[in-house]
């Protein structure tokens, strides 16, 4: 039966369950070390990974568009430290949800930058997804909270990270596209770690500056193994995915990730999601799914 099954169903299966799975490693971890520092981590050993199945089985693409290549690593190093922290804030299953509202994200920078018409079934469906996000982030007062607001924010930068994915896809190995993301993502906290201690931000931005601090128990130092592997895996799987040729199908598919996330949040001691959180995450499934459909 699997056999039957598109590639690019398959590899975004994984990398849901991956992903979610990181999820949860990412919530256990917050509780010693900053979220800066997971992302640092967890791409320091990406780059040692990916450099490692490079050396060997060498790339066959060409290359080309640097530019873009370091585009994709920046924007996807925003998108991670966003989601990071508001993992760390809110509900597993909230942050998780409010970093899918990319493919909502996709079509509006679609319409904008690349002038490509919205029909009838898109405007509901952003509609239907922007609602969604008002229900879990703050049912009652029809605000954002900030937490939820960088959950947003950081699928906006996921949602850019994606297209400039499908820029160079035909011109870069998944592996160079990864290695682009990981480096970016250990060099820039880097730099934040270092300026840290001479500047002075408001409490809303203290999580991009945070003291680096040395992990000191071996329990963490697995953790962090543990998560930068399988993370590397979850964007390899989700570069092949989005590589593939069926996106509408695959992007339904990603939103498997959502009860993955919601079961292994409920494990770690998140409460269980209520009626309006519940009703907002399906509005965005829903609205995720429609946008897929009307790009058919």
């Amino acid at each position: 039966m699997l056999k039957n099954l598109d590639n690019g169903i398959v590899f975004m299966l994984a990398s849901a369950l991956i992903s979610a799975l990181n999820g949860a490693l990412t919530k256990i971890l917050s509780e010693d070390i900053s979220a800066l520092e997971i992302v640092f981590f967890r791409n320091l050993i990406g780059v040692f990974l990916i450099l490692y199945t490079l050396k060997h089985t060498p790339v066959v693409l060409s290359g080309g568009k640097f530019h873009l290549l370091l585009l994709r690593g920046f924007l996807g190093f925003s998108a991670m430290i966003l989601f990071f922290y508001t993992i760390a804030v809110i509900p597993l299953g909230e942050a998780i949800t409010l970093n899918k509202t990319s493919p909502l994200f996709v079509t509006v920078l679609a319409y904008y930058l690349l002038h490509e018409h919205l029909n009838k079934q898109t405007l509901w469906a952003l509609f239907i997804g922007f609602f969604g996000i008002i229900l879990i982030a703050k049912p009652f007062g029809m605000s954002v909270s900030y937490e939820h607001f960088l959950g947003v924010l950081g699928g906006f930068f996921a949602a850019a990270a994606y297209t400039t994915i499908k820029k160079i896809k035909n011109i870069y190995d998944a592996r160079v596209i990864v290695l682009s993301f990981v480096v970016v993502g250990s060099f820039v906290p880097a730099v934040l770690f270092a300026v840290a201690p001479f500047v002075d931000v408001a409490q809303s931005l203290s999580f991009l500056f945070p003291v680096f601090v040395i992990p000191q128990t071996l329990h963490i130092w697995l953790l962090i193994a543990l998560m930068a592997v399988i993370s590397t895996l979850s964007q390899w799987l989700l570069t092949k995915a989005y590589s593939a040729k069926n996106l509408s199908i695959v992007g339904v598919i990603s939103y498997t990730n959502i009860p993955f996330a919601i079961g292994f949040g409920w494990m770690l001691g998140d409460n269980f999601p209520d009626l309006f959180t519940l009703f907002g995450i399906f509005c965005i499934v829903i609205a995720g799914i429609l946008v897929g459909k009307s790009k058919q």
